[in-house]
C-alpha cells in the first residue's frame, strides 16, 4: 500500500518560474500597466542595436547591454523597432498560497551592464525556445533557470555590492598575481578583518590564500611552458617569484611533476567545446574529455567513451567531469565565472570566440600539443583545395558578388559574419564573395550576427543565396513556403538567375572548426555546381 504524500507543496520561501512567452526584440510593441491582464514578470535583454523605452512616463535609451526585470504592472511601452536586438520574455510565478507571488528579480530598475554571457544566453533560449528539440526535452528550462540564476547573482552584486567581496578580491588576484600581496593587504582593501578574510576565503575556495595565489602562480607558468620555451627564471619573475629554484620546487608541489618533465610530457587534454574537439581530430587527437557535435558523430569520429554535453551541464557538474579524467590541460571559450572553478584543476586555456578565427585557434591548438607541423600541412592542403575551386568559380560564375548563408528556424531566420562561422567564413573569407549591403547596414560585422522574420528574407538582396538550414516545425515550415511563394521573393535577382541554393546541412554548418570548415567548402562548391551543370530550377515549396 503506498503511503499517502506528507510533504508541502513547495519549500519554504521558494518560488518556481515558469516562461510563458519568448520573442525576439526586433520589431516588438509591448504596452504594460496597472489594467494589464495576468500579472507576471517581464525580463528584457538587449543583445545588440539601440532603441528606447518608455518606463513611468520617462524615456530611456536602450542598447548593448541594456536590461530590466520588472512586473507587468509597471507602466512601460516598448514601440516597434527593427534595429533593436534581443530577447523579451514573459514569465510567471508559481508559490505556495499566501506567499508573495512576484519574481525576486523584480526592481523595475534599467540597467545597462549585463555581461556578454549574459547575452548570449538569452539569445540560446530564445532559439531554442523557437525551435524544439525532441532529443532534448528540457533544455528551454535549462537554459531558462540558468538565466535567472545568472540574473539574480548580477543583480544582486549591483544592489549589494559589500556583500560579494570575495569576487572582487579573486579578481584581483587574478589581475595582480605577479605582485607581493599579503592577506593584510587585501583585508584592508575590502575593509574587512584579517581573520575574517581568511575565514571567507577558505570556505569559498577550499584553500587558504597564499594557496590559492600560488596555484594561480602555477596555472600561469603551466599556460606558458604549453606554447613557448623560457628560463626558469625568467618565468618565475614573471609570475612574482624571486628565482627559478624557488619556483621549480613550488611547481612540483602543485602539478606533481617539474617544470621540464611537464613542457616535453604528452599532454591529456580536457576540451569544452565541439569546435575545439573537432580540431584536435584534425591533428588526430582523442581529447581524454571532449564535446562531440551531432555531425561530429555521424562521422563516427567519436570514441567509446561518453563525451561531455554541450549544454545544461552545471559548474558543479563541469567541474566533476573535467576533474575525473585528471587533464594535463583544458581547452574551451572564454568561461564567465568558470576558469577559477577549474583551476584546482588544471591550467586553462581560454581561445577568444569573436578575436580569433578558426585558423587562429586551430594553430593556437597545435602550439599547445605540439603538433604546429601538422596543422601547418593540413592548412596548406586546405589552402590548395581554396585555390583549385577559386579558379573554378572564375570559370563558372566570374566575379562574385554578394552572397548569404540563411539558417531558417521555426519564426525566424538566421545569418552571420565570417568571424561567427555557420558557412560565412567560407563565403566571405575564402571564395571571395561579400555580404549584401542590407546585411552590412544592419550592423552585420559589428553585431556578428542577423536574426530577421522569415518574411523579411526579400529584404536583403543578394547574387547569391543560400539556405543552410530548413525549419524544422511544420509552422516554421508553412511560413517558410509562403515567403517562396511571395512576389518579392520571385523578384529577386538570385531566384531569377537560378542561385538559390538548397543545402540544409544544420549540424554541418554549426561548427567553426578544420573539419566542419573543409566539409562545408566543400558542400558550397557542390551546391554550386549542381544549379549550374544540372540546369535546377530555383527552390519552390
Amino acid at each position: 500500500m503506498t503511503a499517502p504524500y506528507s510533504g508541502t507543496p513547495f519549500p519554504l520561501s521558494a518560488s518556481f518560474q515558469l516562461p510563458g512567452r519568448i520573442v525576439n526584440l526586433s520589431g516588438l510593441s509591448a504596452i504594460c500597466g496597472p489594467g494589464a491582464p495576468a500579472p507576471c514578470s517581464i525580463l528584457m535583454i538587449v543583445s545588440g542595436g539601440s532603441g528606447s523605452i518608455e518606463i513611468d512616463g520617462n524615456q530611456h535609451v536602450l542598447t548593448a547591454g541594456s536590461m530590466l526585470c520588472c512586473s507587468s504592472s509597471l507602466p512601460l511601452s516598448l514601440n516597434a523597432q527593427f534595429s533593436l536586438q534581443g530577447v523579451w520574455i514573459e514569465y510567471t510565478s508559481v508559490t505556495r498560497p499566501g506567499d508573495a507571488d512576484a519574481s525576486p528579480l523584480n526592481n523595475g530598475r534599467l540597467h545597462s551592464s549585463a555581461p556578454a554571457a549574459i547575452c548570449s544566453l538569452a539569445c540560446r533560449l530564445l532559439q531554442k525556445w523557437n525551435e524544439p528539440s525532441e532529443d532534448n526535452p528540457f533544455a528551454v528550462q535549462l537554459l531558462f533557470t540558468e538565466l535567472l540564476a545568472g540574473l539574480y547573482k548580477l543583480y544582486t552584486q549591483i544592489i549589494h555590492p559589500q556583500e560579494h567581496w570575495l569576487d572582487r578580491i579573486l579578481q584581483y588576484i587574478d589581475e595582480h598575481y605577479n605582485e607581493d600581496l599579503t592577506r593584510a593587504q587585501l583585508a584592508e582593501l575590502v575593509q574587512v578583518s584579517p581573520e575574517h578574510f581568511s575565514r571567507t576565503f577558505r570556505k569559498a575556495t577550499g584553500r587558504s590564500f597564499s594557496e590559492y595565489l600560488t596555484l594561480q602562480r602555477i596555472r600561469r607558468v603551466q599556460q606558458r611552458l604549453l606554447t613557448e620555451t623560457q628560463s626558469l627564471s625568467t618565468l618565475a619573475l614573471e609570475v612574482g617569484y624571486s628565482e627559478g629554484t624557488y619556483l621549480s620546487r613550488k611547481f612540483k608541489q602543485v602539478v606533481g611533476v617539474s617544470p621540464a618533465v611537464y613542457h616535453r610530457k604528452a599532454k591529456r587534454i580536457a576540451s569544452l567545446n565541439f569546435n575545439h574537439t573537432a580540431s584536435l581530430r584534425a591533428l588526430e587527437i582523442v581529447p581524454e574529455l571532449g564535446v562531440y557535435s551531432g555531425w561530429m558523430k555521424q562521422l563516427e569520429l567519436v570514441p567509446a567513451y561518453p563525451g561531455l554535453r554541450a549544454e545544461g551541464t552545471n559548474g558543479t557538474d563541469l567541474y566533476r567531469s573535467v576533474a575525473a579524467v585528471k587533464p594535463d590541460v583544458i581547452i574551451s571559450y572564454t568561461l564567465p565565472g568558470g576558469r577559477e572553478q577549474l583551476l584546482p584543476v588544471a591550467p586553462v586555456i581560454e581561445l577568444s570566440y569573436m578575436q580569433m578565427g578558426w585558423r587562429e585557434q586551430f594553430i593556437a591548438i597545435a602550439d599547445i600539443t605540439g603538433r604546429k607541423l601538422r596543422a601547418e600541412e593540413w592548412l596548406s592542403r586546405y589552402d590548395e583545395l581554396c585555390c583549385r575551386y577559386n579558379r573554378e568559380l572564375d570559370r563558372l560564375i566570374g566575379p562574385r558578388g554578394t552572397a548569404v548563408a540563411w539558417e531558417v528556424g521555426g519564426a525566424a531566420a538566421y545569418c552571420y559574419s565570417s568571424s561567427y562561422g555557420h558557412g560565412s567564413q567560407i563565403l566571405y573569407g575564402d571564395l571571395g564573395f561579400s555580404p549584401p549591403a542590407a546585411l552590412l547596414k544592419q550592423g552585420l560585422l559589428g553585431q556578428g550576427y542577423l536574426e530577421t522574420a522569415i518574411e523579411h528574407l526579400p529584404d536583403y538582396n543578394a547574387d547569391h543565396i543560400f539556405i543552410t538550414s530548413g525549419p524544422s516545425t511544420p509552422a516554421g515550415h508553412e511560413r517558410f513556403s509562403n515567403m517562396l511563394l511571395s512576389p518579392r521573393w520571385q523578384t529577386l535577382a538570385a531566384v531569377r538567375n537560378n542561385r538559390v541554393y538548397l543545402v540544409d546541412q544544420t549540424e554541418m554548418f554549426y561548427g567553426f572548426d578544420p573539419l566542419s570548415s573543409l566539409a562545408q567548402l566543400n558542400t558550397l562548391m557542390q551546391s554550386i555546381r549542381s544549379q549550374i551543370y544540372m540546369g535546377h530550377d530555383h527552390i519552390r515549396p
